[in-house]
């Protein structure tokens, strides 16, 4: 189970929520310096988190998550609506970067993601959950338009007594109205590239999936390379050490016989020199 479904199985599922995308992310300009020790100070990992509630009418919201060093749970720590997120900075729009800002109505995050991949699919599905959720408001106001331009004409149709005191409520009712169905400021999206929002397509969102699986495996890899060796690496390498040793001891054996076998050569060649010199001799 990775990190998303962890998440969203141990503090989403509960809510009534789907989490939709959870990146990990670190500030990329520290904070007033705490006066407390270092070693009192908590390390943490920090995640944004992008969710739908699954009541109607759904609610998109964007929620901090923070997981404390040596423990498995997540706490919740910060919560804002769609409405509250005034902007979404990209930081650059001519390549990938792990930085980002998220701008609210009452605080401003800086954050570096754990990667460049990772980032950009957090845009992309950031992106086209705000389209989803302002085209499904924007309808909802279509809606409530009719009914008031349906309401309008009954009253207008209604016969004129009592029109004195209708006169004074109706066009109080219809400011409500026109006051209520004002349209929503909608999350603005800069410095992004296209192919992030405009331009977004599956096959990107797929692209930037591999990428990101690879950058995790390769972090993998590297972890394991500079951390001690595992019980099945140093059996591995018990072996290999022992098949050298006993290699190097049969060649020293080898070389030892071939000696042995020279030194014998040498002494019957000798025998033989000495025993044609007394056959070859007169009697």
């Amino acid at each position: 189970m990775n990190i998303e479904s962890e998440i969203n199985k141990e503090l989403f599922v509960p809510q009534n929520e789907r989490l939709l995308v959870a990146l990990e992310v670190q500030r990329r300009q520290k904070k007033r310096r705490s006066f407390l020790p270092t070693s009192s100070r908590e390390d943490y990992t920090t995640f944004i988190c992008v969710s739908v509630t699954n009541t109607t009418p759904q609610q998109l919201l964007i929620t901090k998550v923070k997981q404390f060093a040596g423990s498995p749970l997540f706490t919740r720590r910060s919560q804002w609506t769609v409405e509250q997120l005034k902007q979404v900075n990209g930081i650059n729009p001519n390549k990938d970067t792990p930085e980002l800002d998220l701008v609210f109505d009452n605080t401003v995050d800086q954050w570096v993601a754990s990667s460049s991949p990772e980032k950009c699919i957090f845009i992309q599905v950031l992106y086209r959950a705000c389209q989803t959720h302002w085209e499904g408001k924007a309808g909802s106001l279509v809606n409530l338009g009719k009914l008031a331009k349906a309401s309008q004409q009954k009253t207008t149709n209604q016969p004129e007594a009592g029109a004195g005191s209708r006169e004074l409520t109706v066009p109080r009712s219809l400011q409500a109205r026109r006051k209520s169905m004002a349209p929503p400021r909608q999350t603005e999206f800069i410095n992004c590239q296209s192919k992030l929002t405009r331009d977004a397509s599956s096959m990107n969102l797929v692209i930037y999936r591999c990428k990101a699986f690879l950058g995790r495996v390769k972090k993998l890899m590297v972890a394991r390379q500079k951390g001690p060796l595992r019980p099945a690496q140093r059996t591995v390498g018990n072996v290999v050490q022992r098949m050298t040793v006993a290699l190097g001891e049969r060649g020293g054996r080898l070389t030892r016989a071939e000696d042995r076998t020279v030194r014998l050569m040498h002494k019957a060649q000798q025998i033989a020199d000495t025993a044609h010199k007394v056959t070859s001799c007169p009697r």
